[in-house]
Order: C-alpha cells, then sequence, then structure tokens
C-alpha cells in the first residue's frame, strides 16, 4: 500500500501552523468519495447531498489539527440543525490507525463524521501539502473554501455562515 501523502514530519507541521492559507476558491464540484469510519462502516459523500459540508483532513499526531478540533465540536452542536456536517478525515496510519482514532473521538468528545483516509482521497480533493487542510462545501455540492493550517474558530465560523443562509 502507498504511504499516504498526508503522513508529515512534525517540524513540517508546526511551520504550517503559522502560515495559514485561507481562501475562498472558484466553485467547483467537489469529488465523490467512500471511506471507512473507525468500526469499519462505509462512509458516502452521497449521504451528505443538500448539507453544507466540512472536510478536514487531520491527523491525531498533528497538535495544530488537535487543536481545531474542540472548535470544530462546537460548529457541529450549534450548526448541526441548519444542515451542517463536519467530516473528519484522519490521516493517521499504521496497523491499528482505526484504533488510535476511534481512542481519540472517545476521549476528546469529537460529535462529527470521523473515516479513515485511503490513498486516492488526497488526490481527488487536488492534493494537499500539509495538515491540517480543510475544504467547505456548499448545499449544491461545490467546494467553495479551502483552508491550510489552523484558524480560530470565530473567523472560520464566520466564513462558515454565509454559505449555511
Amino acid at each position: 500500500m502507498k504511504t499516504l501523502r498526508c503522513t508529515l514530519g512534525l517540524a513540517v507541521t508546526f511551520a504550517v501552523a503559522s502560515l495559514l492559507r485561507a481562501e475562498p476558491v472558484p466553485a467547483a464540484p467537489a469529488p465523490a468519495w467512500k471511506l471507512k469510519d473507525v468500526n469499519g462502516q462505509v462512509v458516502s459523500s452521497d449521504q451528505f447531498k443538500g448539507k453544507v459540508v466540512v472536510v478536514d483532513f487531520w491527523a491525531t499526531w498533528c497538535p495544530p489539527c488537535r487543536a481545531e478540533i474542540p472548535g470544530y465540536v462546537e460548529l457541529q452542536k450549534k450548526y448541526g440543525k441548519d444542515g451542517l456536517v463536519i467530516v473528519g478525515i484522519s490521516c493517521d496510519q499504521g496497523k491499528n490507525a482505526a484504533g488510535t482514532v476511534k481512542n481519540f473521538i472517545k476521549k476528546n468528545g469529537v460529535n462529527y463524521r470521523i473515516v479513515m483516509a485511503d490513498d486516492d482521497i488526497q488526490t481527488a480533493f487536488g492534493g494537499m501539502e500539509y495538515i491540517p487542510t480543510t475544504f467547505i462545501i456548499d448545499r449544491a455540492g461545490n467546494i467553495r473554501d479551502r483552508k491550510v493550517g489552523a484558524e480560530p474558530t470565530a473567523d472560520y465560523e464566520a466564513r462558515l455562515l454565509q454559505y449555511l443562509k
């Protein structure tokens, strides 16, 4: 199996935290995907049609990724009823990666879907240089925003709201 490109050295991950790039992008159809969650159940992008979807590429070993998770938990609580779906795509690897992520979810009270990355998902989203990399997909299924690095929840919420209305 190919090595996932989202496995990065910690030094690179820390450097990215200070180089946040967040920008609206020209609307382009989001890729369709099917990935397994930590229990081995298949989750498909088709399940979220008509919703605003935040897709966050992250890993348990990534400090900026972990720092954003409480904010995503709060956003899911606050806007889930309005059609927000947050999907974390874990880039953790190794023999017990799903178990590591499952423990992380429980310990940190993650209330949104977490799926395990496969070899093709990053390519489908146009490639990644660093994690966290996060996308906003509008209700029509178009990628509208791409963020590289961590960002305060309030700032991200302000950008997200324009797609929830």
